[in-house]
């Protein structure tokens, strides 16, 4: 097969947002375009450095008398993701971050109140969106994700305040921890 720019993909948000959490149960996506299911709300502004994601498989060597490798154990497989939430005041950002218990809203009087514990965060059902125009799209749907660290939190007037988490994907029914839809413009 040929080398193809086309087949090169730079990742950009969608205009309709690049990060999507739902209750964990909700019907997932099963392709790149079609519309989400309305229970995926935008959790807003991700950091400029996007998302990473990790796939750790660990593994053991199995050798004979002799010292000769004979077989590899794959003994763990992890998949995790990291990004950072931009909007610190955003009440669904929040909730992601600090647990839905851990977030009440008063929306008449415009008040966030936010209470950090050591309650363990709730698993969720996650759905990251990006396009590139002259490729097409990918979807990452993570059908059970629970954030399982948030790096240090920095207020100070020279930078925007960020949530800088990792999220746990762990497998469903079928053992998978991710799906990701690739839909290739025409």
């Amino acid at each position: 097969m040929a080398s193809t720019v086309a087949n090169v993909f730079a990742a950009m948000p969608k205009a309709t947002g690049a990060v999507f959490r739902a209750p964990l149960g909700t019907a997932g996506p099963v392709t790149a375009i079609d519309a989400l299911n309305a229970a995926f709300i935008d959790c807003g502004y991700v950091g400029e450095e996007g998302f990473t994601e990790s796939n750790t498989r660990e593994t053991e060597k199995k050798k004979a008398f002799g010292g000769s490798t004979v077989k590899v154990l794959q003994t763990d497989y992890t998949a995790t993701l990291k990004f950072a939430f931009l909007e610190s005041t955003n009440a669904d950002v929040l909730k992601a971050v600090f647990g839905d218990n851990n977030v009440t809203v008063d929306a008449a009087k415009g008040d966030i109140t936010v209470k950090k514990n050591k309650k363990a965060l709730p698993h969720n059902a996650w759905v990251i969106d990006t396009v590139d125009d002259a490729v097409g799209a990918i979807r990452t749907f993570i059908p059970n994700g629970q954030i399982t660290a948030v790096e240090d939190i920095v207020k100070v007037h020279t930078d925007a305040i960020m949530y800088t988490v990792t999220m746990e994907c762990f497998e469903d029914a079928s053992g998978n921890n991710i799906y990701e839809y690739i839909h290739k413009a025409a």
